[in-house]
């Protein structure tokens, strides 16, 4: 099976209204490896960006996104993610296809336990919250905290860290 390689991104609900969407159509892609739920968080009082792979969990985020950052979301999306892979020691090769070729299209999220695990990385956000740095949008120490925990996913049966998941899963496409 060719893949079209354009990730998918699943939008909450309440990023919807954020970003004045009235409705947005269910997923194509059928592998849940280049699909990535994302929501709208307040962290520390400002609106920040929570992405989680439907996979495996791997989590980042970016702190107090400006309106103008919001209306450029799929490529604000793609450049921190790749940031985010790089600041976790993931060789941009190894990468590529998970970042796909093209600018991400929006869907609606991906499903009950996706999001209920999008829910518990929330959690782990919050919990970990001390690590912010409110200098910066991208928040690798963060990141490296939440990804380094301990957790389940919907994408594989389990329990281990977002992290080794995400290093096992790109050895395998």
């Amino acid at each position: 099976m060719k893949r079209n390689n354009t990730i998918e991104l699943g939008l909450t609900i309440l990023l919807q209204r954020h970003l004045h969407i009235k409705t947005l159509p269910y997923g194509q892609e059928s592998d849940h490896r280049f699909c990535w739920d994302i929501h709208i968080i307040p962290l520390r009082g400002r609106p920040s960006l929570l992405a989680i792979h439907c996979h495996t969990r791997y989590t980042f985020v970016l702190y107090d996104l400006s309106h103008p950052k919001w209306e450029r979301l799929p490529d604000i999306f793609l450049d921190d993610l790749r940031l985010s892979l790089s600041a976790a020691g993931f060789p941009e090769e190894e990468t590529k296809e998970l970042c796909g070729s093209e600018l991400p299209l929006f869907a609606r999220t991906h499903g009950r336990r996706e999001v209920a695990f999008l829910n518990r990385a929330w959690e782990d956000v919050m919990a970990t919250e001390l690590a912010l740095d409110e200098s910066s949008q991208s928040q690798p120490l963060l990141e490296q905290l939440v990804n380094a925990k301990l957790s389940r996913c919907a994408g594989i049966e389990g329990l281990d860290t977002a992290a080794r998941r995400l290093t096992e899963m790109l050895s395998q496409i």
